[in-house]
């Protein structure tokens, strides 16, 4: 019988990690709910409640056959629930361990510290600021604003249509929407705002529909019919850039049906260019397929100081083929509480971070998500200019403030070293939380929540020093680190 339930279990984790836990994955990446077949969550939910009932059948009629060893009753419960309460353990960490990389590549890194998406100190000399550089999106030929409009749902602010009618009055001429932005909001506002000016504008939405994205598979005229409802919401009759939007595979980046309908539209005079838009785990992968493929003609990437090793490269090959290249989540970084030291400091720290993603030649232009006039006064200051010393120096410093203290993104050089097998990365990551975020209190649920804590290195020979390619003093920072947040 114990065969039995092992075999029941194992099937259980199995269905966990190759059925649900893909299916959730399609979920993070935001493919359109109404596409999701049940079935996997169906068979591993059937799959977990016959493995629990076979284990109580299994705790229930464990030496059953009599003799003095028989467990008392109490015993039998505790090591149902023990069996039960790990079976459903493990599931769950088999769903968790399929999505892994989003978490430690895409959450961790852009979407889990919230930037300021303002300086603290309005300047009055950035009031009325305009663009001031346009710059050729690769082979579409479109000159496009360097500072360019996105429109996000989830900036911290909802953007209307005025403060879009505003952006393109002040010289932005690039819109970057989505239909599952704001529910679809955010093409009803950009459409409004756009009235009168449409031949003034480049203008990118999604595959996609308000619900989510159009999974791999679906049909030629799913995909068409997606585009005519955002035609409708931004009351244009074409759209110049569709983006295969959040791309995490290949798979979906090439498939085929996407392509014929996007070959159709492009004959009906409805899209110009084909481009993909991905800050995914697997961001550069599937760029280096799309830069392959010659199929599309921009790709939006996320790009700032200090992220996606490797990058780099792929923005400078995307250049050589005349690829264009639009930059996003330029504002998404690490210890950014610490980039406001100084509240003398002319430029802001959005400048200062435009300013260094622009000085990169490969990159047409930024898009960024407003809400307010004094944001497009802030961050248009920064269009057309140089980066100077002075912005080096915030940038630098923000480099000076994180050396020795933060891990660095994709990194688990150290983890193999620590005999007691601690979340190094982790731990270090909730003690910036709590010193540079201000989120004391959820810096300490999260360390609370770890079933293996930093107490362990008060007392070891911390084999783990010399480990860390950015010379972090590990043991130090692990022990004033559960200092700080443990729960005393």
């Amino acid at each position: 019988m114990g065969l039995v339930v092992a075999l029941a279990w194992a099937l259980t984790l199995l269905l966990a990690f190759a059925g649900l836990g893909a299916t959730l994955g399609t979920l993070i990446e935001g493919l359109d709910r109404s596409q999701i077949s049940w079935a996997p969550i169906l068979a591993t939910a059937a799959s977990l409640l016959v493995a629990l009932a076979l284990t109580v059948h299994w705790v229930r009629t464990r030496d059953a056959g009599g003799g003095t060893s028989r467990p008392s009753g109490r015993r039998r419960f505790l090591l149902g629930a023990l069996a039960g309460g790990g079976g459903v353990a493990a599931t769950g960490l088999a769903v968790f361990a399929r999505n892994f990389d989003w978490f430690d590549t895409t959450i961790k890194n852009l979407f889990v510290a919230i930037p300021p998406k303002k300086s603290p100190v309005y300047d009055d000399r950035w009031a009325g600021a305009e663009v001031q550089s346009y710059r050729r999106l690769g082979r579409t030929e479109a000159m496009v604003s360097d500072i360019s409009l996105g429109s996000g749902s989830s900036t911290g602010g909802r953007q209307g249509w005025e403060v879009a009618r505003e952006a393109i009055d002040r010289g932005i001429n690039y819109f970057d929407t989505a239909p599952d932005y704001s529910g679809s909001g955010s093409e009803l506002a950009l459409g409004k705002a756009m009235q009168g000016v449409r031949d003034k504008m480049f203008l990118a939405t999604k595959f996609c529909r308000p619900t989510g994205h159009l999974p791999v598979g679906s049909s030629v005229d799913a995909y068409i019919e997606a585009v005519n409802g955002s035609l409708q919401r931004l009351q244009t009759d074409y759209v110049d850039l569709i983006h295969v939007h959040s791309c995490n595979s290949v798979e979906r980046l090439m498939d085929e049906n996407a392509h014929e309908a996007f070959d159709r539209l492009r004959e009906q005079g409805k899209a110009r260019f084909l481009g993909v838009s991905t800050h995914t785990p697997r961001l550069e992968t599937v760029a280096n397929a799309a830069i392959d493929s010659g199929r599309f003609d921009v790709l939006m990437l996320a790009y700032h100081h200090g992220a996606w090793p490797g990058l780099e490269a792929v923005i400078d090959r995307a250049a050589r083929e005349d690829v264009g290249v639009v930059a996003m989540k330029t504002l998404r970084g690490g210890k950014h509480q610490g980039l406001l030291w100084s509240r003398d400091e002319r430029d802001s720290f959005t400048q200062a971070s435009f300013k260094w993603v622009l000085s990169n030649p490969s990159v047409s232009c930024l898009v960024i998500s407003l809400w307010e006039t004094r944001q497009l006064d802030e961050f248009l200051t920064a269009s057309g200019t140089s980066l100077r010393p002075q912005d080096l120096a915030v940038l630098e410093r923000y480099a000076e403030l994180i050396a020795g203290t933060q891990c660095r993104p994709h990194c688990d050089v150290c983890l193999s070293s620590c005999p007691e097998q601690r979340p190094i990365d982790d731990i270090l990551r909730y003690r910036m939380y709590f010193e540079n975020f201000g989120a004391e209190k959820e810096a300490m649920r999260l360390y609370a929540g770890l079933e293996r804590q930093a107490d362990a290195c008060a007392g070891c020979a911390a084999p783990c020093l010399g480990s860390c390619p950015d010379g972090i003093d590990i043991a130090d920072r692990m022990r004033g680190a559960h200092e700080l947040l443990r729960l005393a």
